[in-house]
């Protein structure tokens, strides 16, 4: 009975990611849904009740409890679009309190530089002056700082859970910038061979309150 009633939840939590993948994403924040780590992209995103390092904070901030006894640090660097985009995500993961507790921070940064700006391309006499050419970069930054709790900690069942506060800034050369404010939390568990997980992202929405820098010229 024992048993049936561990399958049961494995089941719920696992069918829960399928019913939020459906859903309709009310936030503009794509670049946050890239992934994170050669593996958990090798593996199809199908990290939230695996990972066991510095991703997790990532994946499921939950997951940062199996990071014991020392720190682990991931890196990782992509190009998209033929290198017009670069991709870049790091992550630390510190045990604390004899291993019961995790704390982590993960940096993302999604952007494109070197975008031409022509805005000054031509001159007041209608003549081009390609000395007036210069570049700017969009790039969109996100904070993650994470906190994971040990529930049980037994050698044939362990369970825990995590939170994450997201901080956001995007920024549009001098033209625009924007932040953000976003919370995830997590929930882990193991059993055996069994490992089960359920995160729910954007509990509180993660909006971007922008402001505008343009003048008349």
């Amino acid at each position: 009975m024992k048993s049936a009633i561990v399958t049961y939840i494995a089941i719920v939590l696992l069918a829960i990611p399928l019913l939020s993948e459906g859903q309709f994403r009310k936030y503009s924040n794509e670049f946050l849904n890239i992934g994170a780590g050669a593996r958990g992209l090798a593996m199809g995103s199908a990290q939230a009740a695996s990972v066991e390092d510095a991703t997790a904070g990532y994946w499921n901030p939950a997951a940062l409890t199996r990071v014991e006894d020392f720190p682990s640090l991931s890196l990782m660097h992509a190009s998209y679009f033929s290198n017009i985009a670069n991709y870049e995500f790091g992550a630390l993961a510190l045990p604390i309190s004899g291993n019961k507790r995790t704390l982590g921070v993960s940096l993302l940064r999604f952007g494109v530089d070197d975008i031409p700006n022509t805005l000054f391309l031509v001159e007041p006499d209608g003549s081009i002056n390609y000395n007036n050419i210069s570049s700017f970069s969009s790039a969109d930054w996100a904070m993650l700082l994470s906190f994971a709790q040990k529930i049980r900690d037994e050698e044939d069942f362990k369970a825990s859970f995590g939170v994450n506060t997201k901080i956001i800034y995007r920024k549009v050369g001098q033209f625009a910038n924007a932040w953000g404010f976003g919370l995830d939390a997590g929930f882990a568990m193991k059993k055996g061979n069994w490992s089960a997980a359920a995160v729910v992202k954007d509990i509180s929405t993660t909006f971007n309150a922008w402001s505008f820098h343009f003048n008349e010229k």
